[in-house]
């Protein structure tokens, strides 16, 4: 894969696979990478909403806050379906498409101050953004902290027996590549534990297709 530059801000790559352009995901490992490239499924993000993403969003309760929106599909549908809904992004080109689409978006990080801290009836992780910043306790700790305490976080989750694990990654687009990125990966046998690290609890799981999600509420 070879690149005309290298280390640029993930977000400005990224931005350029929202636009239409191949985008290819490889991981790193501590003496460069592993494995061969694989292709971001892009166009899974920038559709409409289909039925199995209803059969997520019919888990959000209450106003709901689209961690990591990208560009809008599901914050889109939330709102179609009454919902008080805002996403937010650090890609500004994620942020951009929401908004045309007619939903709130917002270009933060989720670690940045947000609105309505506190208030929130539902944290959606939806398409692995439990994920985000390769630490999923450090993200369901910040989760907690934006939902009322009746909230739920509703979460997209690998397979059983998937677990969790932790890497480093570059993104490559149009010929150049990203800066190393942490991420994480959590399957649903592994989300009791997480949740229980952070005073949260399972409280249902949902398969529909090959997609798996659960939801996570106060432990009691």
């Amino acid at each position: 894969m070879s690149t005309r530059h290298d280390g640029l801000p993930f977000t400005e790559v990224f931005s350029r696979a929202l636009q239409g352009l191949p985008c290819h995901v490889l991981d790193l490992g501590a003496d460069g990478p592993v494995g061969v490239p694989r292709l971001l499924p892009v166009a899974d993000w920038t559709r409409r909403a289909d039925h199995h993403d209803d059969a997520l969003l019919a888990l959000c309760d209450g106003p709901t806050l689209d961690i990591g929106c990208g560009p809008g599909r599901l914050v889109e549908r939330l709102v179609a379906l009454g919902h008080v809904a805002l996403g937010i992004d650090v890609v500004p080109e994620a942020v951009a498409q929401t908004v045309r689409r007619g939903a709130a978006a917002l270009h933060r990080n989720v670690f940045d101050a947000l609105p309505g801290e506190g208030r929130w009836g539902t944290a959606l992780l939806a398409d692995g953004n439990i994920g985000i910043g390769g630490d999923p306790v450090a993200l369901l700790s910040r989760v907690r902290q934006l939902l009322d305490p009746r909230g739920r976080v509703v979460v997209e989750l690998g397979a059983p027996g998937t677990g969790l694990s932790r890497t480093r990654a570059v993104i490559s687009c149009d010929g150049v590549r990203s800066r190393p990125f942490e991420w994480a990966v959590v399957g649903m046998d592994a989300a009791p534990c997480l949740a229980a690290e952070v005073g949260l609890q399972v409280s249902a799981t949902h398969t529909t297709g090959e997609r798996f999600y659960a939801v996570l509420e106060e432990a009691a």
